[in-house]
């Protein structure tokens, strides 16, 4: 049986818990703690924001396949280069090693691009990670660019392979830190994914329609889970979860035009009639709720799939 028992030591871990066993999970943490990084990410931030991108900025989010694209972009040139590396020890495979390191840098400039973007909308200590997340990655690029110069113009075979095979460290180094910010960090997580699991099924009241001015946002606790309350002109009621989910930014404080609610944190623009996501940096939409007003002026929400929690 696991014990769990006070570990008794001063920084919480367990006395028979090697420094080995800790050792990675401590230095991928590392970085986001690194404060000094902040001098760098401040002007690349502005940088990666002033960029000319228009629509295109939500098409690198992955605003229309509705999570994150860079995850799916990295597949391509990761695959190139760890083939090109297998290929690198079959005889009379050179032509295609070759083919493959180009394919790997030529494709992973859509690939970091779309990284910057999603980087430039998080908070301090995902940007520092991000950073020696992108330093790796831009080493690894750095060295098969090189590689594949050296096996164009031939006769340095060896010298290709070795830059190769140092390239493909560096994008392992930088696809672990690049799994931490993902999984542990959760940049990209949808932060209102779990709502569905912190309601109940069924009709809950809110408050009497007086409670709620034509115009205003209203916040409301429904439970665990902050609602954003809004009583149009013509008298419909729209509701939806009100934390982003992005960063679970406060909608309730955002600015409401044509219908739609705008993150007050990094812009996110969501529909309030279905809580669809119309801008990013969000790629998912927030939960909507139905809504029904009883005789008595009573206000009551009712979130389709609610109460799908732990069996």
């Amino acid at each position: 049986m696991t014990d769990c028992s006070d570990p008794g030591s001063p920084d919480g871990a367990h006395p028979d818990v090697s420094r080995t066993e800790r050792l990675v999970p401590n230095w991928l943490d590392a970085p986001g703690r690194a404060k000094e990084l902040d001098a760098l990410s401040a002007p690349l931030r502005r940088v990666v924001r002033g960029l000319p991108l228009g629509p295109s900025r939500d098409a690198l989010r992955g605003l229309p396949i509705g999570h994150p694209l860079h995850p799916a972009l990295v597949q391509v040139p990761i695959g190139a280069w760890l083939s090109a590396t297998v290929l690198d020890f079959v005889p009379g495979s050179r032509r295609g090693a070759r083919v493959l390191v180009g394919v790997g840098v030529v494709t992973a400039v859509p690939a970091t691009l779309a990284g910057w973007v999603d980087w430039a909308e998080q908070p301090p200590e995902h940007l520092r990670t991000g950073l020696v997340h992108a330093a790796f990655v831009t080493t690894a690029l750095v060295l098969y660019a090189r590689s594949w110069v050296h096996r164009r113009q031939g006769g340095r075979a060896a010298a290709a392979k070795a830059l190769g095979l140092a390239g493909l460290c560096a994008v392992g180094v930088g696809g672990l830190l690049g799994g931490h910010l993902a999984y542990r960090q959760a940049v990209g997580a949808n932060k209102s994914e779990s709502v569905t699991r912190l309601l109940e099924a069924g009709w809950h009241a809110v408050g009497t329609l007086e409670d709620f001015p034509v115009g205003v946002a209203v916040r409301r606790q429904l439970g665990e889970v902050p609602l954003l309350v809004f009583r149009c002109e013509d008298g419909r009621i729209r509701v939806i979860a009100e934390r982003c989910s992005h960063l679970s930014g406060p909608l309730s404080e955002g600015r409401i035009t044509d219908g739609c609610v705008e993150c007050p944190w990094h812009g996110s623009v969501f529909r309030l009639s279905d809580g669809a996501n119309v801008h990013g940096p969000a790629t998912a939409p927030q939960p909507a709720f139905r809504v029904r007003v009883d005789a008595d002026g009573i206000l009551r929400v009712q979130l389709p799939g609610a109460g799908q929690g732990a069996p």
